[in-house]
């Protein structure tokens, strides 16, 4: 079954187009990297799904239902979280009350709970009554997917998640990328450091001027070389 279908999407600020006519389809349970040099329209991209940037024109449709021009927190009910780049924690807020407000707010049934994040982000459990502000950026991190997952998403999107930390850390959050998509949850996953996204996606979807020019399975295009070198200058 179809679960995203993104069919030419434009989007800019103030007039200016990023966007490009952007086409992207994603089954259920599908994940797939959004790869591309800085600047090209990548962050652009997750934020007009999630209704941060009002598309100027286009369609975005989640099973069937059209969300191109909905407000974020009527994307956010039809199940679509965004776990955005520097995490954007609520630094005020401790650990439990973050968790607390994203449950409370979304409400969506699934398998993600309280009790649920906490297992698959043990650090968060130790620092429940810690404020967010003073976690470090791997937990800050690990805080910002949890409270993604509690409204119990058809589908992630991530922005950069590895961006800023130590590699460990990134494995980490590969760990839990991973188990989340075998959930059954869709990704789309913006993301600088390939290892991550090779580790985690299926395919990946390369984006050059602000519309995609290269669709492959991971296999495929890590054995394309000449093509990462090309569009990506790596390989």
């Amino acid at each position: 079954m179809t679960l995203l279908e993104v069919c030419d999407l434009q989007a800019g600020y103030g007039g200016s187009s990023v966007l490009n006519s952007v086409d992207m389809t994603l089954g259920d349970g599908e994940s797939v990297a959004v790869l591309g040099r800085n600047g090209v329209g990548k962050t652009t991209f997750v934020h007009a799904l999630m209704g941060l940037v009002r598309p100027s024109a286009g369609s975005v449709r989640l099973r069937g239902r059209e969300l191109a021009r909905e407000r974020t927190d009527v994307i956010a009910r039809a199940g679509v979280s965004l776990c955005p780049q520097g995490r954007r924690v609520f630094g005020v807020l401790t650990v439990r009350e973050t968790i607390d407000l994203a449950a409370s707010l979304c409400r969506r049934e699934g398998p993600w709970s309280r009790d649920r994040v906490l297992e698959v982000f043990p650090p968060l459990r130790e620092r429940l009554h810690q404020r967010s502000d003073s976690l470090s950026g791997g937990e800050q991190q690990m805080l910002a997917i949890a409270r993604a997952l509690l409204c119990n998403p058809l589908l992630l999107l991530l922005d950069e998640p590895s961006d800023g930390l130590a590699p460990a850390i990134v494995r980490q959050i590969e760990q839990v990328l991973g188990e989340v998509r075998d959930s059954g949850v869709g990704l789309v996953l913006v993301e600088q450091d390939l290892h991550l996204a090779f580790a985690v996606a299926e395919r990946v979807n390369v984006m050059e001027k602000g519309r995609f020019v290269h669709d492959a399975g991971i296999a495929a295009f890590r054995r394309d070389r000449q093509t990462a070198r090309r569009l990506l200058g790596v390989g």
